[in-house]
């Protein structure tokens, strides 16, 4: 009975001690929201080290972000590049300005995009060459710069076509720029539908040109894998993660200390049967030679 009482007495002595401390952490949160003065003060500060903390890190990590979209990697240049016609074997003059955007990505390479084309009109001048040019039936040429980035230098892509292949109710002119990064590798350049033959000799109505210009990148082809020892022992996976060589059975590899053991034993055994017949056999010679003399 007395054991009973005193458990009693000491579980009472547990609630009332919990809800004591749970009545004093509600007051130190109650002091500390609302601002009473002569309030408790909380005997932890890591409240306050975290809020401190807080602001630093934000501090911290806006510019991180203003930097990645100031990266002048993750920024588009304008480029523009001059198109240049001869008439004939004439010499070659200013006929045009193409503009892209050049975008230059994270591991080095550039791309032309957004492009755009301001044709010029036909001086007087231009349109009796071209006229002469249609009389004769003979080619009218057009340049572009190698490479887009650098200076116009001695280095060009030249295409040609027939010059009464572009009259149509205006000057037809097909455009197609093929390109691998900044440098182009080819022009394609003519009417837009087919140039039939035989070839009439006809004025535009309008001396207007009716351009259409085609932009295509080269795709880099996937690079042959190198088979070194490495990959063949052991490769990695997709993640990088190097993966171990497969392992081999017992056979595979003890085979080659398996196979003389092997022989060693089967010579062993077999010379051993052979000394256990040997004494056999002089026992049994040895019984006939008694028996033999005994019979006489």
């Amino acid at each position: 009975m007395a054991k009973l009482t005193l458990l009693l007495f000491l579980f009472t002595c547990f609630i009332f001690s919990s809800s004591f401390a749970f009545q004093s952490d509600e007051l130190l949160v109650d002091d500390d929201e609302f601002g009473l003065e002569g309030g408790a003060k909380p005997h932890s500060t890591e409240l306050y080290t975290s809020s401190s903390s807080s602001s630093p890190q934000q501090q911290q990590q806006t510019p991180t972000i203003r930097k990645r979209y100031s990266d002048p990697t993750d920024l588009d240049s304008k480029v523009q590049f001059t198109l240049q016609h001869a008439f004939g074997d004439s010499d070659f003059s200013p006929a045009g300005t193409f503009s892209a955007r050049l975008k230059s990505w994270s591991h080095g390479g550039k791309t032309l995009t957004k492009l755009r084309f301001s044709r010029n009109d036909f001086s007087a001048e231009e349109k009796d060459a071209f006229k002469n040019l249609l009389k004769g039936d003979e080619f009218y040429r057009i340049r572009l710069p190698s490479n887009v980035i650098s200076p116009p230098g001695k280095e060009f892509v030249i295409a040609s076509v027939r010059a009464r292949c572009l009259p149509r109710d205006g000057l037809d002119e097909h455009f197609i720029i093929h390109m691998e990064g900044a440098n182009i590798l080819a022009v394609s350049y003519g009417s837009p539908g087919a140039c039939q033959y035989p070839r009439q000799f006809k004025l535009p109505a309008k001396w207007a040109f009716n351009s259409h210009t085609i932009l295509k990148s080269s795709e880099q082809a996937p690079r042959t894998p190198i088979f070194t020892e490495e990959k063949i022992i052991g490769g990695e996976n997709v993640e990088g993660e190097v993966e171990p060589p497969p392992e081999r059975s017992f056979w595979a590899k003890y085979w080659m200390y398996l196979i003389p053991l092997g022989l060693v034993v089967m010579n062993a055994v077999t010379q051993v049967s052979n000394m256990a017949e040997e004494p056999t056999g002089g026992q049994a010679g040895g019984s006939q030679v008694q028996q033999s003399a005994r019979r006489r």
